[in-house]
């Protein structure tokens, strides 16, 4: 951690010295005022401990120490980190001393840990989960130019959950909220303006806390005491507070470093419909779910066309029937692993190295992910890391972004394109793009998943996914668009359907692909077309197969399929800022397909447990996305024909309202 803390404080300094005018320069001797508000976001490191006590009628005491500090597993992409959210006010007086408070609350990824028991029927686990926590401090300093140096303290609380029973399938569980006291020392430096780098050490103690378990009668007293170690940044209001609120955070750039974010929710509602039996992956009428996600977009140069990005992210939430029920899924933020507790995920990290090979020179702007500066228009561009397959493959300036435009599976991405990934879309892996002219030339290698539509990604690399693509840009009577084919190979552990189906006709039970699996291969091809008609309104479309005769891998259940859509501006009606869309898409699959979800088998996404009048999914989706001052408000209908290509389902609609802000 030291050495994390002397690389922060170096970046922050190479920060400061390299500010733009437009932030504001500060330099480490420049005096700044830090009274106001501030907003923050923290990412934490943290060792817990535990002691406890367990009692029960008829059964020996026990007791023990639980260790919950879980290791970093880059490939489940679980470990004992967390980030959080905060915000205060500072004071400075007259003497450069601060005085403040903040709070904050911050979401673990995974922080758990297990002991062994006496039960009434032999041994038994107790597990120990941290699900969320956060504090309430006082923090007195002092600022010496730029920096701040202070020591904090106040109250603390935990959201902790207990479970007691068999290792596979606890008997009990229980949620407690915890209290105990936090102190600590920090270090705050300004890099501009607004924006601060900080570094802090938190001890927290929780005393003892006992709680009951209802079918066992037995009772829990243990402790928790958390040693962290924090890494943030914050934004100082000053005298903007109205500002920002009507425009928004300001982005920290440099010609090295660069900090972004955004927060999506996603409200949706399928209303009633016909469903004359549920199976268990229907979609079930007259529900509505929730999506909430904040991303912070952290970017460093190192050199010139080298760009380094991590996006720590917090996900909240669960797609509608817990994201299944439609292959076209209706919301491209639910991703496959849902929860009511918010938690960190890191989906991004890689590096990208960008050579440029002569043509024109181009004025690039800085974005989410993107540096500012210049690149010329024959170029090679090299990815490495973690990312998502359609940061690169597979895009469309209407139809790619579900917190922008489109929310539908299939619509934002060809429905076809079975591309690796973990279960909340992302993968290690290497593309190259080779832009030549009118021409662009794309490849990669990426891994998949251990096991099909899975949360841990294969740590072998044995099984892994060749993706190509080239694309066309063009100009028709002066209107860009381009037209690109996109093929992928997917080389792993997956189960032909014919065999699957065979099987369960042997035994009499649900097909079941998970039983047939062997090495093998599945490969589709795409093809994606985006046309500007007028300054306004812009057209697009996809169409793709994929080998039906094996499972999905990763994606989603389509075998076929056709999109089509238009986006278009309000300038027409003096609503420039506003945006319309309206797409349709055609899903299908191939008999083998068929064949299995009326044997009992389960897809990905799809499986009302038979299938006997199977037809084609078929989707319409419109939008309207309009400005409220520093957010973005998007009113969504979909409507849902043969939902699982079951014709005895639905038609469903589909209601959905997203509020969004970036900066």
């Amino acid at each position: 951690m030291r050495k994390a803390f002397l690389a922060m404080v170096l970046a922050a300094s190479s920060a400061v010295e390299g500010q733009s005018a437009d932030l504001g320069k500060v330099s480490a001797n420049t005096p700044v005022d830090w009274t106001g508000p501030f907003v923050g976001s923290h990412f934490a490191y943290a060792s817990r401990h535990s002691n406890f006590s367990l009692v029960g009628p008829g059964l020996p005491p026990s007791s023990g120490a639980i260790d919950l500090t879980n290791p970093i597993d880059a490939f489940k992409g679980t470990g004992s980190y967390a980030l959080g959210l905060g915000g205060g006010y500072n004071y400075m007086l007259p003497s450069r001393m601060v005085v403040g408070l903040e709070a904050d609350i911050s979401f673990p990824n995974t922080v758990s840990g297990i002991a062994t028991t006496t039960g009434v029927q032999g041994s038994q686990t107790l597990t120990q989960t941290v699900l969320t926590s956060g504090t309430l401090r006082a923090r007195v300093g002092y600022a010496p130019g730029s920096w701040l140096f202070y020591a904090t303290g106040g109250l603390a609380w935990s959201y902790d959950e207990a479970q007691l029973g068999p290792v596979d399938a606890p008997e009990d569980t229980t949620k407690t909220t915890r209290l105990g006291t936090v102190w600590g020392v920090g270090a705050e430096l300004a890099l501009s303006n607004n924006w601060s780098a900080r570094f802090e050490y938190l001890s927290t103690n929780f005393g003892g806390k006992e709680i009951g378990f209802g079918g066992t009668a037995q009772r829990l007293s243990s402790d928790l005491a958390v040693q962290t170690a924090r890494l943030g940044v914050n934004y100082r209001f000053g005298k903007e507070g109205q500002r920002v609120l009507q425009d928004g955070l300001t982005p920290f750039e440099t010609d090295r470093f660069a900090l972004h974010g955004q927060t999506t929710y996603l409200q949706q509602y399928a209303a009633p419909f016909r469903s004359p039996y549920i199976g268990t992956n229907s979609l079930i009428p007259n529900q509505t779910r929730q999506t909430w996600d904040v991303t912070l977009y952290a970017g460093f140069r190192p050199w010139s066309g080298g760009e380094v990005w991590i996006n720590p992210e917090i996900d909240q939430g669960f797609g509608l029937s817990s994201t299944v029920g439609v292959a076209g899924f209706p919301s491209g933020e639910a991703y496959k692993v849902g929860a009511a507790v918010p938690y960190a995920r890191i989906p991004r990290a890689f590096f990208r190295q960008t050579f440029d090979l002569g043509g024109e020179t181009k004025k690039i702007d800085a974005d989410i992910n993107q540096f500012a500066g210049s690149q010329t228009s024959d170029r090679l561009i090299l990815t490495l890391g973690k990312f998502a397959v359609t940061d690169v493959f597979d895009t469309n300036k209407y139809a790619h972004d579900p917190r922008k435009d489109f929310m539908n599976w299939s619509v934002v991405d060809t429905g076809t394109f079975d591309y690796a990934a973990d279960a909340w879309g992302f993968t290690y892996g290497a593309a190259v793009e080779w832009y030549k002219g009118d021409w662009t030339f794309r490849g990669g290698i990426f891994d998949l998943s251990r096991v099909p539509n899975s949360t841990e990604l294969d740590p072998s690399f044995s099984q892994f996914q060749w993706v190509g693509e080239i694309e066309h840009r063009h100009e028709i009577w002066g209107k860009k668009g381009k037209v690109a084919v996109t093929a992928f190979l997917s080389r792993g552990r997956m189960g032909r359907l014919d065999e699957a189906v065979t099987l369960a006709r042997a035994t009499g039970m649900p097909a079941d692909v998970a039983l047939v699996r062997r090495y093998q291969s599945r490969a589709g091809i795409g093809v994606n077309l985006e046309q500007e008609i007028t300054a306004d309104l812009g057209v697009f479309a996809r169409a793709g197969l994929a080998d039906g005769s094996k499972e999905a891998y990763e994606f989603s259940d389509i075998d076929s399929t056709f999109a089509a859509g238009l986006s278009l501006t309000g300038s027409s009606w003096n609503r420039p800022n506003d945006t319309f869309g309206l797409a349709g898409v055609v899903n299908g699959i191939s008999s083998a397909r068929q064949a299995y979800l009326d044997a009992g088998g389960l897809g990905i996404l799809v499986g009302d447990g038979r299938l006997p009048n199977a037809g084609l999914e078929k989707i319409i989706e419109t939008y309207y996305s309009l400005p409220i001052w520093s957010w973005r408000a998007t009113l969504n209908y979909q409507l849902v024909t043969n939902p699982a290509y079951n014709r005895d389902r639905g038609p469903a609609s589909i209601f959905g309202i997203r509020m969004r802000t970036q900066f």
